[in-house]
């Protein structure tokens, strides 16, 4: 892999990893389109870890906080006792459904889920999610009813329904992002709130993801110099754009919809349907 694509799929990454467009899709998509080799699960991984970054150092407040509350709750016999434990909790158990499906299902995600008939369909599938979640919303502030704003607004139920929801994620096109802020804004959270609990949600997730897939890669990620520093260029750049992606999206849907990205979505199915149907991109290494 060249510098210039270890750049441009880093910038790709970046982006796509926390805005709700799906970065599996567009990591198949832009190289497709620029003539290049589908990077693979393992530089995918290293591209995962550049973002995991970004959202510990765009997070960092709520990582801190968070982490404070649950130890000193548990230290007081409270765990459960104040805003920061409990969120701290809940994310806990929002993750334990993604972590057994991940498990079970891991040789199905490295290989056949990365094919572009699934990926498609995956896409449409958080799309039609995506605009369900707008259209409660808007039936909702027809009758004036806002959503609730804050971390110490997020429930169990919010955070079961987010953590099952972001199982779809393993399957390539549906958008972690998407999926999770969607199914928080379906259960009564407002955009941002959702947005805000969907990162900090992603976090134990994408970490030991990307760190487990890095390790079992890292003879290929680490095979030469060449190979070391395309990774290492990739996971900067990754995690540079990703940061500035997770500040842009958390203000902009503070007065802003989803719907822009449905739109979007919508193109790139199509787009991945075309793709599928001319064999355009070959199927996944």
């Amino acid at each position: 892999m060249t510098l210039l694509e270890a750049v441009v799929l880093g910038v790709v990454q970046g982006l796509t990893e926390f805005l709700p467009i799906s970065s599996t899709a567009h990591l198949r998509l832009v190289p497709a389109a620029l003539g290049w080799a589908d990077p693979g699960a393992a530089f995918s991984a290293v591209l995962q870890c550049g973002t995991l970054v970004a959202v510990l150092i765009a997070m960092r407040r709520d990582v801190v906080a968070l982490t404070r509350g649950f130890l000193r709750g548990v230290a007081a016999g409270r765990p459960w006792g104040t805003v920061e434990s409990r969120v701290a909790i809940m994310i806990v158990l929002g993750t334990l459904p993604i972590v057994v499906v991940g498990l079970a299902a891991r040789e199905f995600i490295r290989g056949d889920a990365r094919g572009l008939d699934v990926i498609a369909t995956a896409v449409l599938g958080g799309t039609i999610l995506m605009a369900a979640a707008e259209l409660v919303c808007r039936a909702r502030a027809r009758r004036g009813e806002a959503g609730r704003d804050g971390l110490e607004a997020v429930r169990l139920a919010d955070a079961v329904a987010m953590g099952l929801t972001q199982v779809l994620a393993l399957i390539p096109g549906a958008s972690r992002s998407g999926t999770t802020i969607s199914s928080g804004m379906l259960t009564g959270l407002d955009r941002c709130t959702a947005a805000r609990f969907s990162f900090l949600l992603s976090l134990p997730a994408v970490g030991a993801a990307g760190l487990l897939e890095a390790w079992q890669a890292r003879h290929e990620i680490l095979g030469t110099g060449d190979a070391i520093l395309a990774a290492a260029v990739g996971m900067l750049v990754a995690g540079l754009v990703g940061y500035g992606a997770i500040r842009w999206l958390l203000r902009m849907l503070t007065s802003h919809t989803l719907w822009p990205f449905v739109a979007y979505r919508l193109v790139v199915a199509g787009l991945l349907v075309g793709a599928y149907a001319t064999q355009t991109v070959l199927a996944p290494s």
